[in-house]
């Protein structure tokens, strides 16, 4: 375990009084009056960490920026999230007489007990040209919007 470790897990028990100490020798500022002790612990472990193995690259933060400032423009319709399948998820298609079933994986497609990172390839692979593999299974963008907003509904 190394000091910065053992520094980490010694914020679980330090004082409350003690942690805003440590967030103004951090921070350079005053905690904000409404911060939880336990986001308090993680942004102090944050920073810690940050300090002693670097912070996000330039590139990072301008695009995190960049993205908040979408997110203030337009609301959350700004962001698009693509097609949303979850891990488990079978797609079914009959083509030329015969059922094909895809299985999504964490990272990419399981089909005829293959791999692939594309729906697109495997669209091509059944029917030997080029497909929009979610066309070709019948995904449709609007779907991803809705279960994204259904489920922003439910939280």
């Amino acid at each position: 375990m190394s000091q910065l470790d053992v520094e980490i897990a010694a914020l679980q028990g330090a004082a409350t009084h003690d942690l805003r100490i440590a967030w103004r020798r951090l921070y350079r500022s005053e905690p904000p009056p409404c911060m939880t002790r336990e986001l308090m612990i993680r942004a102090i472990a944050y920073r810690m960490q940050e300090r002693a193995h670097g912070g996000l690259s330039p590139a990072a933060k301008r695009k995190l920026h960049s993205l908040v400032a979408q997110l203030e423009a337009k609301g959350p319709e700004a962001f698009d999230p693509g097609i949303v399948l979850k891990p488990g998820a079978r797609l079914v298609r009959e083509w030329a007489g015969k059922t094909h079933t895809v299985v999504v994986l964490e990272n990419g497609f399981d089909y005829d007990g293959e791999r692939y990172l594309s729906l697109s390839k495997i669209a091509t692979r059944i029917t030997g040209a080029h497909w929009s593999g979610p066309r070709f299974f019948g995904i449709k963008k609007t779907t991803a919007r809705q279960a994204i907003a259904a489920k922003a509904g439910h939280e």
